[in-house]
């Protein structure tokens, strides 16, 4: 009996370590993000803990049937003289494992759904966002302020792509992911994204987001975010869409509402010509 109780605790240290808790191992995840993002909309909160809570379901449940496994394979070993029962048949235990995988289910479908109906809610927006994809860039346009702008991979990770530039990529901030004009949006308000393409399918995807979208040629599929706090958010196209597939990032200025309202009043009306990137503000 001590023997098992100390392999049962050996074996439930060792779980808990390989799931994260150990420091070094939970920073080592945290380096190498091999988790979902927590991301900075309402969006992104819910997918998260969605992720979280399905994830821990699954470790309890592996808990559950490796340390059945285990106790078998030490407490009934042949070596102790252990005899297989002979039975084919109880209808007690498949009521129990038809009963508790249908409550697991019931209980990972109702808060799924919710999410997934909050993430079509797109509904009274504070703002409208047009994105259209292109081989290869962004075109940005708000349709109530009559601006609009392409967004292009920047110069620098341009130059450095380049075959014998004599760039080091390591040596340029944001290597790919750096654009000349990003999208420009305020925090604390519903944007609605219509996103379509003109040429290939695209997809629109920022991480901190918590969703990405497609950018078919003659459809538009929408998307929303409620952005948390000020910052510069990146992400790429995410549907494989030519040579160029690669060279065609995604930048998100949130900033306050105010300085938003200033941005647009320095270009309201432009469509189609040169955005001064607001780097710097929030």
């Amino acid at each position: 009996m001590k023997v098992n109780k100390r392999l049962g605790a050996i074996v439930g240290s060792l779980g808990l370590w390989l799931l994260g808790v150990h420091p070094a191992l939970a920073q080592w995840r945290h380096d190498w993000e091999v988790n979902l993002p927590h991301g900075v909309t309402s969006t992104s909160h819910e997918v998260y803990n969605l992720h979280m809570m399905v994830f821990w379901i699954c470790v309890a449940i592996g808990v559950v049937v490796f340390g059945a496994i285990f106790y078998s394979v030490v407490r009934f070993r042949r070596s102790k003289g252990a005899v297989a029962a002979q039975f084919h048949h109880s209808t007690t235990v498949e009521i129990i494992w038809t009963i508790i995988p249908m409550l697991i289910l019931i209980a990972i479908a109702v808060p799924s759904t919710k999410t997934l109906i909050a993430m079509k809610n797109d509904s009274k927006p504070d703002l409208t966002v047009k994105v259209t994809g292109y081989q290869w860039k962004w075109h940005y346009e708000y349709p109530s302020y009559h601006i609009g702008f392409f967004s292009t991979l920047d110069a620098k990770s341009n130059e450095a792509r380049q075959l014998h530039s004599g760039i080091d990529p390591n040596t340029v901030p944001h290597y790919l992911l750096n654009v000349d004009h990003p999208l420009v949006v305020p925090i604390h308000k519903k944007i609605l994204f219509l996103i379509t393409s003109n040429d290939v399918i695209h997809s629109w995807w920022v991480p901190q987001f918590g969703w990405k979208q497609d950018a078919i040629p003659g459809y538009i599929n929408t998307a929303w975010a409620n952005i948390d706090k000020p910052g510069i958010y990146r992400g790429q196209c995410a549907e494989l869409c030519g040579r160029g597939h690669a060279f065609m990032p995604i930048v998100v200025h949130a900033m306050t509402e105010a300085n938003f309202q200033k941005w647009v009043a320095a270009h309201k009306g432009d469509q189609n010509k040169p955005i001064t990137s607001p780097v710097g503000a929030d």
